[in-house]
């Protein structure tokens, strides 16, 4: 049996996989198949690999990794405590006290979690066909088309749809004013939905309805934390201080499996008797490593890295408008968290198929395609690749 017929007998999808057999010497913004053919990567995994792929000095901390095979949660582990403090140091507002998950859903169910135990309430409010995770409770705060496969996911969440401006606020005061939920959840700009940007007035309206009703907010910032939209976390666009934060993907750049769900010390000293999100296998020794490692060389270049994303960013989004789609397009985001709505599954999934031909990986993913950069990427590369996308229109 060749490859794909293997994949298809033993491992579980969805769908069927792209034509693209993934070896090593993948570099900067570059993958190589197993054909040797090289490929401009405007996915970077999905908001993974921030810091582009191979990086030399975070290879390093991962193949000098001389700790412990494995630590128990009850344990004491110094750079558990490390990365606890770079994350507090990091992250915005008053957010201090970190818990272990080893990826995004976790992260997620863990930020519900301390909600639920913080505020005793049981009901969510986020936005509709948003995306938070693939668990029960991660997909009922999500799309609710998931009802149709799922058909028991919690009952009392409820979805604002976008646009998300002054209407919207309105319908989250009238569901916030009731004193029954638990905590507001969105992505300060959302992702899967195009990049779509909110309004300023919203996010900060939510804030403040927030805390006027004693409701949490989380700030869901598994794809778009660590440089993703020109700033370390999107909440900054707003001056947005969360009760709860959600990091995983670029904090370790790829390097290893890695989560965190992070807090305020008042919530997590309300809580701190009756909650503990255990985790096998979060922030496994090499994991933590990696991620510091490449923390620590995000914070050292964040200037340089920052100022690339929200220039370059610029440059994609000028260029994407410029370019003819068939029927109407709608270009947006910030930094390199950068969309194209096309209104046509068809369309975009052809789009994705032609560039990836042309040797160019974007997201197709229902009538959207996303583009995420790495914040290395060059100019150079840059033009390169959005030469490609614009001959695979």
């Amino acid at each position: 049996m060749n490859l794909r017929q293997l994949d298809k007998k033993h491992f579980g999808r969805q769908g069927e996989p792209e034509d693209v057999v993934i070896v090593g010497n993948s570099a900067d913004s570059y993958l190589t198949d197993s054909r040797g053919r090289k490929y401009i990567d405007f996915m970077m995994g999905w908001c993974v690999g921030n810091l582009g792929w191979g990086n030399t000095e975070i290879r390093a901390a991962a193949r000098k990794f001389d700790g412990p095979d494995y630590v128990h949660p009850d344990y004491l582990y110094r750079p558990w405590v490390q990365l606890a403090e770079m994350l507090a140091r990091i992250t915005p507002g008053k957010l201090a006290v970190s818990y272990r998950t080893t990826g995004g859903t976790e992260s997620v169910e863990g930020a519900l979690q301390i909600a639920m135990a913080y505020t005793g309430r049981g009901t969510f409010v986020s936005i509709e066909d948003s995306y938070h995770g693939n668990s029960i409770a991660t997909m009922s705060i999500g799309a609710s088309d998931k009802r149709e496969t799922f058909k028991n996911l919690l009952p009392n969440c409820h979805k604002i749809e976008p646009p998300l401006d002054h209407k919207a606020l309105r319908k989250v005061e009238t569901l916030l004013k009731k004193r029954d939920v638990a905590a507001f959840i969105m992505e300060p700009i959302i992702c899967n939905l195009g990049a779509l940007v909110p309004e300023d007035g919203f996010v900060r309206g939510v804030r403040k309805l927030c805390t006027r009703y004693g409701t949490l907010f989380i700030a869901d910032e598994v794809a778009t934390g660590f440089g993703r939209t020109g700033r370390l976390f999107a909440c900054e666009h707003f001056d947005l201080e969360p009760d709860v934060l959600c990091m995983a993907k670029a904090i370790t750049g790829g390097y290893g499996g890695l989560g965190a769900v992070i807090t305020t010390s008042k919530i997590a000293n309300a809580i701190k008797d009756d909650f503990g999100l255990y985790s096998t296998y979060g922030w496994h020794p090499r994991a933590v490593a990696v991620a510091l490692a490449n923390l620590r060389y995000l914070t050292r270049h964040r200037n340089k890295l920052l100022k690339n994303a929200t220039e370059l960013g610029q440059y994609f989004l000028t260029r994407l408008a410029q370019m003819s789609f068939k029927g109407k397009a709608t270009v947006r985001g910030k930094g390199f968290a950068i969309g194209i709505e096309v209104k046509d599954k068809v369309y975009a999934s052809e789009i994705g198929d032609t560039c990836r031909k042309n040797g160019l990986l974007v997201s197709a993913e229902q009538d959207v395609i996303m583009i995420f950069p790495a914040l290395t990427v060059t100019r150079q590369t840059a033009q390169r690749g959005l030469d490609i996308f614009e001959r695979s229109l």
